[in-house]
């Protein structure tokens, strides 16, 4: 039973992963002319950087305002399939027209600026695109669901008659957020933190067109690469270089965070 999944596996992933490794190491003989190329060049390493920064920082502000929804809609009565979806509502939509939908609400005469100048809040138009602000504001847009889903689906778990014991025994409404709630839905943010900032590491529309050229991130990189310059072979390093830093970065942050601690299993 499990042969036709390992074959899925491996014909959707392992064989592209593998073609990759071969591009990056063989063009045709063996060279590691990519790799050399990519860490002389200090560029290459300030656009894998930047990838990471905003992933991080897409990621924490993802967080920060998905929990409040999932609890929101963990604790509402009656119809919340209508609440669930609006958060359902993005998928629906083509990141493409998302994406064009921001540009004209955050350009110079957007209808952000627009609004902002009307209202006496500022005197000049203020810059929401080709930087990374823009990135970041299209990128948490889009990502927001894979962030609620998570901790919404553990939040809706949790046993109710645990927050009233609390309160029975004297506990107000932040002690029993924080000592049942918060550790409770642990395993559904650790999930979403990992959705969302694997995610953020490969988005490519959103930085191209929200950041531009001054907010080139790795996935525009190899982009251009494949497109414009036609170098297959520094693309795949790119991208496995990408994969490598992604795994080691995962394997650290399982280090410090204890998973099985959070996930219940211990």
């Amino acid at each position: 039973m499990v042969c036709p999944v390992l074959a899925v596996l491996f014909i959707f992933y392992f064989f592209p992963v593998f073609r990759l490794f071969y591009w990056s190491f063989f063009s045709p003989e063996f060279t590691l002319k990519h790799y050399s190329h990519f860490i002389r060049e200090s560029l290459y390493f300030t656009i894998l950087m930047r990838t990471f920064k905003i992933a991080l920082f897409v990621t924490a502000v993802s967080l920060i305002l998905s929990y409040p929804v999932a609890a929101f809609l963990s604790e509402a009565k009656g119809k919340k399939q209508y609440l669930m979806v609006c958060v359902i509502l993005p998928f629906w939509t083509s990141v493409l027209v998302r994406n064009y939908a921001w540009m004209v609400l955050l350009q110079m005469n957007g209808l952000i600026n627009k609004s902002l100048m009307g209202l006496g809040l500022t005197a000049a138009p203020l810059p929401f695109m080709y930087n990374t602000l823009g990135v970041v504001i299209g990128m948490v847009h889009v990502l927001l669901p894979f962030m609620i889903l998570p901790i919404y689906s553990v939040l809706i778990g949790i046993d109710k008659d645990l927050k009233l014991a609390a309160y029975t025994m004297g506990a107000n409404r932040l002690n029993a957020f924080l000592r049942i709630t918060l550790p409770l839905s642990l395993p559904g943010v650790a999930a979403g933190v990992i959705f969302v900032f694997i995610l953020s590491l490969g988005f490519f529309i959103t930085p191209a067109l929200l950041g531009g050229p001054k907010v080139t991130m790795i996935a525009t990189l190899i982009e251009n690469q494949i497109n414009y310059l036609n170098n297959w072979g520094f693309a795949a390093a790119i991208s496995l270089v990408l994969l490598a830093f992604t795994v080691l970065f995962l394997g650290a942050l399982f280090k410090v965070i204890d998973v099985d601690k959070i996930t219940g299993r211990v």
